[in-house]
């Protein structure tokens, strides 16, 4: 099932996708799509909202000209793993983690998927990275395997984890100073539901700049794989309804092209994971 978030940013309207792509409102199922509504996205209640849709009972959005915003509300936190594809390393001078890296990002900087995103003043490197990203259904404290951590997966959307590399390397080497910026975070355009996507590990990822593919990885590649990133966070965090887990991204950044130049206002961004839809951003200034 894929869910999502319309309108105005700050109003949005909750809605599933139905087979045929069409949108059907949930405002009279749930407020939105947050925490609270995940939380209780079981089984049972996933295949009664498809059902649902399927048979046209919910009422139909015209997504025609209307803003898709992210396709969670709020998350509580966005926690960002770093270095997670070898290749990624390696074009980045680094060596192979042992253990998962691991950064915050504020909740503020998750923006709808063709919002535009903005370089922050004092910028010098603002660069793009093609995400995995993991939104979580149910609480997650000490999970000791990949089935538990399965169980608190409520689905996955696409992410560009927007970084500023100058910030991040070059102002005292902490990673959220480079992450954290307003719109840095677009997610979606869907949350689509895990039963529905099955092995998060044979994902494609596809990022664009200005039309020129500049990414272009699988989530195979990935050092820590999903669950057991899910599984290790919960040792030193509480993971609860509506967070979301970037997963890394792989080769391909404009730290990787020798000569590319990192991105600018007027730039377009395009990406894409798997079957998870397609973003797209123009960049601006703050």
């Amino acid at each position: 099932m894929k869910l999502l978030r319309v309108g105005p940013a700050g109003a949005e309207r909750p809605a599933v996708l139905g087979p045929d792509g069409t949108a059907y409102d949930l405002s009279g199922r749930t407020r939105d799509i947050d925490g609270a509504f995940l939380a209780g996205l079981d089984r049972a209640a996933t295949a009664a909202l498809a059902a649902e849709a399927a048979s046209g009972a919910l009422p139909r959005i015209d997504l025609d000209g209307l803003r898709i915003g992210a396709p969670v509300a709020r998350p509580g936190k966005v926690v960002g793993i770093g270095l997670n594809y070898r290749d990624h390393a390696a074009e980045a001078g680094a060596a192979i983690p042992a253990e998962p890296v691991v950064f915050l990002k504020p909740s503020n900087t998750v923006v709808g998927p063709n919002d535009t995103v903005l370089i922050p003043r004092g910028a010098e490197k603002t660069d793009y990275e093609a995400e995995l990203a993991v939104v979580i259904g149910r609480t997650a404290r000490y999970l000791e395997s990949d089935a538990e951590a399965a169980a608190v997966v409520a689905g996955y959307t696409t992410a560009n984890d927007v970084t500023e590399r100058a910030f991040q390397h070059e102002r005292g080497g902490q990673w959220d100073k480079g992450k954290s910026a307003e719109t840095f975070t677009p997610l979606g355009p869907w949350l689509v539901t895990a039963d529905e996507v099955g092995d998060p590990q044979r994902l494609p990822l596809r990022l664009w700049v200005n039309g020129a593919l500049r990414q272009d990885g699988s989530t195979a590649d990935m050092i820590f794989p999903v669950l057991e990133t899910v599984r290790y966070l919960s040792r030193f965090m509480v993971l609860e309804p509506g967070d979301v887990v970037v997963t890394g991204t792989p080769a391909g950044v404009t730290l990787g092209h020798p000569g590319a130049s990192f991105l600018r206002p007027g730039d377009i961004v395009e990406l894409e994971v798997g079957d998870l839809g397609r973003q797209r951003q123009l960049l601006g200034s703050a």
